[in-house]
């Protein structure tokens, strides 16, 4: 029972930051594969952690907003915040629809709360989109890691070596593709430069 709590607070936690963190997903792996848990609840206490940890954000964003960015960036923020502060269903489906992608959410969130727009409403298309979006993820590393495992322990069953590549194609997909010019440009583009 307490490495779902984990999971929870762990998702919670990174996404109340402010500053680009490592996703929640990739913590509660390492909970998953460690503690033998059930992906699916993990990836649902995760989400639920992370819904609580936006709408945090999005609360103290305003008292951090002025501080630290300028003027004019805050009116930049301010500008997509209230965009996502409009009708219910256009909002929704926007966020819904972003947070399926691997791009972080932080940005959304400091949006909303610089622009101090209530994030009630753009929360329950977060929590969907980020519960899909993290089980795809948690799921897929969690065979990768098993079918890696069976090979490494001589197990060479077609279906395990074929569960490691598949896995190991959309954890490499997620890290190396340049998802903003997929996205925005409709390019396709690999970037290997990801590290420091």
């Amino acid at each position: 029972m307490w490495p779902y709590v984990a999971a929870f607070f762990t998702a919670l936690l990174v996404d109340c930051i402010p500053v680009f963190a490592p996703p929640a997903w990739t913590l509660i792996v390492l909970l998953v594969v460690k503690y033998e848990l059930n992906g699916w609840i993990a990836a649902g206490v995760g989400a639920v952690g992370s819904t609580i940890g936006r709408y945090a954000l999005s609360r103290f964003m305003p008292k951090v907003a002025h501080w630290a960015f300028s003027r004019r960036e805050n009116d930049n923020i301010g500008f997509l915040g209230k965009k996502m502060g409009g009708r219910f269903w256009p909002a929704f489906s926007f966020v819904f629809l972003y947070s399926l992608t691997p791009l972080s959410t932080t940005a959304l969130f400091t949006a909303a709360g610089a622009a101090r727009v209530n994030p009630l409403p753009i929360l329950p298309g977060f929590l969907i989109g980020k519960f899909l979006s993290d089980a795809m993820m948690i799921l897929a590393s969690q065979k990768t890691i098993r079918g890696l495992g069976d090979v490494v322990k001589g197990q060479r069953s077609p279906k395990a070596m074929i569960m490691a590549g598949l896995g190991f194609l959309l954890i490499s997909s997620v890290l190396f593709l340049d998802w903003r010019a997929l996205l925005e440009h409709k390019r396709l583009k690999v970037r290997f430069d990801i590290w420091r």
